[in-house]
């Protein structure tokens, strides 16, 4: 029996779990650089404001609807998305973190276990330690158990958030209740070609012929179908080392100079690497894109991105702040006005197991440097130490208007009790 946890409204609820005043309000949360709405509860969803819409489209809406706007507080919603986690892991030895805010857990079928009873434990327990509502639903296979915790989340007061497909009439009757495009893993695109041929939802989808499904929509299509017929095909995926680490911002401003740009790949390589050291990896090549306005139809539009490939893996901040820096300049055009830049390593390696080039190699000087650099961050405060291409005589910032306070990462930002 597969069990998927989903905390509801998850930025939103990170909020409201320091301003309780907050609750039954409407709450948006928005993008880096307060650009657009990423999160929202669900009184916002309900006075009509969609996902991604530009903030300053809506601050109007905002206004007339008494909106409580947030900036995006990633260190507060990772804190307390990693006290779930844990509150989660005490309860199966088998446990998928899926996303920030959800997570599959793994029961032996064979067990006596009253899984309602459970999942309403479950949840009181996340409710008291952390402040955080979810939904769980229960299923013997992961499909079934997302459409499970669908159930649960659309029909609160029905199921108290909880709900358990244990039954081949509950399944029928759920797959008939979900439409093709909310069914998990079927895009939009494979969802109008289904819609085309007469499959309006996840029970009509599971009738339709092995081999068609294979051929149109690959292995994991096919899986996907298994999944959903009562068929387990899709076990706890253990976590596995990062494919690709990337850094990358919109600017507050338009930049024209080289020199303005320059120094914001740097700060992008830089904390690439920093991540890299943090999971013991190292990168064997850096993409490096810039790219102007997009929603500036009134200025000229340029584009580009370059691949690097290093002589040598690397997780040296010097190293790819180098490497970076020289793919901009391969990239870099005069006259147009950038929005956005970043730099994404490719190629991960674990830092244990290097290859070595018999042409050039890697300055071992750099190891005790970056450790350093790291140690003094970590203790004084984020970007205290910085490469001297990262500063430029100023001090960069997202634009954050309105962020939180870093109420469990900060001494400064805990609440204080008066008693």
């Amino acid at each position: 029996m597969f069990a998927l946890i989903d905390c509801n409204n998850f930025y939103a609820s990170c909020e409201r779990v320091f301003r309780p005043d907050l609750n039954g309000k409407p709450i948006v949360i928005l993008s880096n650089n307060d650009g657009c709405v990423i999160a929202r509860s669900n009184e916002a969803k309900k006075i009509g404001i969609p996902m991604g819409a530009p903030s300053f489209e809506f601050e109007k809406k905002f206004i007339e609807n008494d909106v409580h706007v947030f900036s995006s507080n990633y260190a507060l919603y990772g804190d307390m998305s990693a006290r779930v986690m844990q509150i989660l892991s005490e309860f199966s030895p088998e446990m998928e973190v899926y996303s920030i805010d959800e997570a599959f857990l793994k029961f032996d079928s064979n067990s006596e276990i009253d899984f309602d009873a459970l999942g309403i434990k479950i949840r009181n327990q996340i409710l008291r330690s952390t402040g955080i509502p979810v939904s769980i639903g229960f299923a013997p296979t992961k499909a079934l158990s997302k459409l499970a915790n669908r159930i649960a989340k659309k029909y609160p007061e029905k199921t108290k958030n909880v709900y358990l497909i244990n039954s081949e009439a509950k399944r029928q009757k759920a797959l008939q209740w979900l439409k093709i495009e909310d069914v998990w893993g079927i895009g939009s695109q494979h969802a109008k070609s289904l819609k085309k041929i007469g499959v309006k939802n996840a029970f009509d989808f599971i009738q339709l012929n092995d081999t068609w499904v294979k051929h149109k929509m690959s292995v994991v299509g096919l899986r996907l179908k298994y999944e959903l017929s009562g068929i387990n095909s899709l076990g706890i995926d253990k976590q596995k080392p990062k494919q690709n680490i990337s850094c990358c911002r919109s600017f507050d401003v338009n930049y024209n100079k080289f020199e303005e740009v320059h120094e914001r790949v740097a700060t992008f390589a830089f904390s690439c690497s920093e991540k890299l050291r943090e999971n013991k990896q190292h990168c064997s090549s850096l993409m490096v894109f810039i790219h102007t306005n997009e929603h500036r139809k009134d200025l000229p539009q340029y584009a580009k991105n370059i691949i690097i490939q290093l002589p040598y893996p690397s997780n040296s901040g010097i190293d790819l702040v180098n490497f970076a820096c020289k793919g901009l300049r391969l990239i870099f055009k005069d006259g147009f006005s950038y929005k956005k830049a970043g730099v994404i390593a490719l190629d991960l390696s674990t830092a244990e197991v290097e290859q070595s080039n018999i042409f050039e190699q890697k300055n071992q000087k750099h190891v005790p440097l970056m450790n350093t650099i790291d140690r003094l961050n970590k203790l004084m405060g984020k970007h205290m130490v910085r490469l001297g291409t990262q500063a430029n005589g100023k001090t960069w910032k997202m634009r954050q208007e309105k962020l939180s306070p870093n109420y469990t990462t900060k001494i400064k930002d805990i609440i204080t009790i008066i008693a």
